[in-house]
């Protein structure tokens, strides 16, 4: 590395008398758990714990949707938002990449996210495991109907709802619901390629937000060490 920088900077630049420290550039190794002086460069502190985090925020991951919350002595008034959705993956550093390099393909993560914001939008989003609301259909089942402590009655036409089940249509279940969809589809993959966190954050609005996390089980080499 410390060869490449100086070429590299030679090459630009010609040599120079004043040239750079040139051998405080980092020298890359197979990351190491470490403390004190790194192993990636002499004169770093930080302690290393090898953790490739892939994050993928597309501006597609979102849907527009109504809903309220209710739980027992409170409900709030039927609104809306404008709901945008992320993900990140986190795998451990010392299992090999694959011979792709990627933690994990995007493209699986971006078909699975995109498919449930699509079927979230533009619909009321119905918490069908709620233990205040009196969820039923109208006589010709054309109609969603739901009764709540307060007295107040809402009508909907189905093909309009989404029934989700959920105990209530919170930012923190939403997110939890997007996960569940997400390992679902796509858990034996996330297995096979070392991811051991997935983290989940659904937004309603700037600066309002709830992540739903969840973590893999311990692989195989850390069980048998464990074990001895």
């Amino acid at each position: 590395m410390a060869f490449f920088g100086t070429h590299f900077f030679n090459l630009l630049h010609g040599p120079a008398q004043n040239q750079p420290a040139l051998d405080m550039l980092p020298t890359f190794t197979n990351p190491t758990h470490t403390t004190g002086r790194s192993s990636t460069s002499q004169h770093s502190v930080f302690t290393h714990n090898p953790t490739f985090s892939v994050r993928c925020f597309k501006a597609d991951f979102k849907f527009n949707a109504a809903h309220f919350v209710a739980y027992a002595g409170f409900r709030e008034k039927l609104h809306g938002h404008n709901y945008s959705v992320g993900v990140e993956l986190f795998a451990e550093a010392n299992q090999q990449l694959g011979p792709d390099g990627y933690v994990v393909d995007f493209g699986v993560i971006k078909k699975i996210i995109r498919a449930l914001c699509k079927s979230l939008h533009e619909h009321f989003l119905c918490p069908c495991k709620s233990a205040v609301l009196d969820i039923t259909y109208s006589e010709d089942g054309r109609n969603l109907q739901l009764k709540c402590e307060d007295g107040a009655f809402f009508s909907f036409p189905r093909e309009d709802c989404i029934e989700l089940p959920l105990a209530h249509s919170t930012l923190e279940e939403l997110a939890s619901l997007f996960c569940g969809r997400l390992l679902h589809e796509a858990e034996d993959l996330l297995l096979s390629r070392s991811v051991q966190r997935v983290e989940v954050t659904v937004t309603e609005a700037p600066g309002q937000s709830a992540c739903y996390s969840c973590m893999a089980p311990p692989s195989n080499s850390t069980v048998e060490n464990n074990a001895r």
